[in-house]
């Protein structure tokens, strides 16, 4: 009959019967799943609701009304073209919901988000406690009166679920906050997520599945989210300011900046330690000085600090958060004395004992040569302002850098080294520094790094000479460095350890994370 029906019909000019025929049965086949498409989504609604309202859900009704609700939402959405983008490929269809509403997903979603503060966050910044009521009215069957209600409804459950799940995903893989913002001398390289890790959410099966994959791993991780769950209260600290500790070092151990290679040399720098990590323990382990820094009298806390706190100030002296390859070492090195050490501290000393200079070792430069007479000069006339004066000092017993320093490309033109201020390593407080890190077992670190052989003994050869001279020596293979900044952490035993926040960073991160979790009104 159809064969029939299209043969007494004039053919398009140029187009074969066949081929018409093939163009019009497409034709009717849309037809007929646009009106099979528009009543599924409805009797879906209505058979989970049992609420006549959604029998008039039409696809094109609510897409006019989604559209504007995504555009009203616009300024609150995390990744506002990702979503609208999406949503223009669906036409606009409530697939998220249509998937886990029903299905109790997406109130499992909403219990981890209500448990946020087991992670030190706030459920507030997931909208929970919104999610919730609106999960609850889909569940009432007299909650929703009209279409226009449950057009408006959906779309702002829709698009505040998706939104809901890629902050949370994102804050729990990634940090709340990018430390690049709010760090000034901070040089980690650190991943940041992005459209592609946020258009998962969209392609979630199983959503506990899911959102147990996306909790934190690390042991490190557990152990202090479970001290926020017991709430305990560290030595000499109130369990409030306990628990501010545990929550900025937690968002640390968010970051995703973290040491994934085999073999790695490691700085904590409130902890005044160097570790040699191999195969995920410590085989080398030292005390170290690092750089002064602005908060060294614990003067601000996490419980009580001024406003000048607030904002990362670095004291010039800080060592930096980096990190680096070591790529070589330098055996007797001859330091090159910064022009802020020379006017604050040599000019000084120079101007005082005119022996100074020849004492300590230290060469004078002017345009490039060498001073034969240094205590000559009248050092008191020199300032910082009319300097035009270089120095050096020679290897020796003397120099700030000991005998050995090891190297690695950074921006601060810091490095470890050795130091003939051996007392330093008695005190506690060892933020004594001018920026670079002071080593307390040098040739134990360089014997790890390069290994027992020709190199090292090299090394040891050249170290304990009576007339050094400065020898550069290569790596076999490159140690990555990581110069870090942690106040609590757990020990090889599992006892959490805290230490003072002598450069201030944690109330820098604190004050920024709590405007995450209570944002002003």
């Amino acid at each position: 009959m159809q064969l029939t029906f299209m043969t007494k019909l004039n053919p398009i000019k140029g187009l074969a019967v066949p081929s018409l025929i093939i163009l019009l049965s497409a034709l009717i086949l849309t037809f007929q799943s646009c009106k099979k498409k528009r009543p599924e989504i409805a009797n879906i609604l209505f058979k989970k609701t049992h609420n006549k309202v959604f029998k008039d859900f039409t696809p094109e009704g609510f897409s006019e009304v989604f559209q504007k609700v995504l555009a009203d939402k616009r300024a609150e959405l995390k990744y506002p073209d990702l979503i609208k983008a999406y949503y223009d490929s669906t036409e606009y269809t409530p697939d998220f919901l249509l998937q886990h509403l029903f299905s109790g997903d997406l109130a499992t979603a909403d219990e981890y988000f209500m448990r946020a503060n087991e992670h030190g966050l706030d459920s507030g910044m997931f909208q929970a406690e919104q999610l919730k009521t609106m999960i609850h009215t889909f569940t009432e069957k007299k909650s929703i009166k009209t279409i226009d209600e449950a057009y408006h409804d959906m779309a702002e459950l829709e698009i505040t679920a998706v939104n809901s799940l890629i902050n949370y995903s994102n804050d729990l893989q990634y940090g709340v906050i990018n430390p690049k913002t709010i760090y000034r001398r901070y040089f980690i390289a650190t991943k940041e997520p992005d459209s592609t890790s946020a258009s998962r959410v969209f392609h979630i099966g199983n959503m506990k599945a899911y959102l147990d994959s996306i909790q934190p791993k690390d042991p490190q991780y557990i152990a202090l989210q479970n001290a926020l769950k017991n709430s305990i209260a560290a030595p000499g600290r109130s369990p409030e300011e306990t628990k501010r500790l545990l929550m900025v070092n937690l968002e640390r151990l968010r970051w995703r900046n973290k040491p994934f290679q085999n073999k790695y040399v490691i700085v904590n720098i409130p902890d005044y330690s160097l570790n040699v990590i191999d195969s995920g323990r410590s085989v080398l382990s030292m005390k170290v000085c690092v750089g002064q820094g602005r908060n060294m009298d614990n003067a601000n806390t996490l419980m009580a600090y001024n406003d000048t706190a607030k904002v990362d100030k670095p004291n010039e002296h800080e060592t930096p958060l980096l990190n680096s390859l070591i790529h070589s070492v330098e055996v007797n090195p001859v330091w090159n004395i910064p022009n802020s050490i020379a006017n604050k501290e040599i000019i000084v000393d120079a101007a005082k004992d005119r022996f100074y200079l020849s004492n300590k070792g230290i060469d004078v430069y002017k345009s490039g040569k060498l001073i034969d007479d240094p205590e000559d000069i009248d050092w008191s006339k020199v300032t910082k302002d009319n300097s035009d004066y270089e120095f050096k000092q020679k290897p020796g017993d003397d120099n700030s850098l000991g005998k050995i320093k090891f190297l690695f490309n950074n921006k601060s033109s810091v490095y470890l080294h050795d130091t003939p201020a051996k007392s330093a390593f008695l005190k506690k407080m060892r933020a004594v520094s001018h920026g670079c890190v002071r080593l307390g077992d040098p040739q134990g670190l360089a014997l790890n790094l390069f290994g027992q052989g020709e190199k090292y003994e090299t090394i040891a050869t050249d170290m304990s000479a009576d007339n050094p001279e400065p020898t550069t020596i290569y790596l076999p293979k490159k140690v990555p460095v990581y110069i870090t900044y942690c106040t609590c952490w757990a020990d090889e035993n599992n006892q959490l350890q805290f230490r003072p926040d002598v450069y201030g960073l944690d109330i820098v991160l604190y004050d920024h994370l709590i405007k995450y979790l209570h944002p002003a009104s």
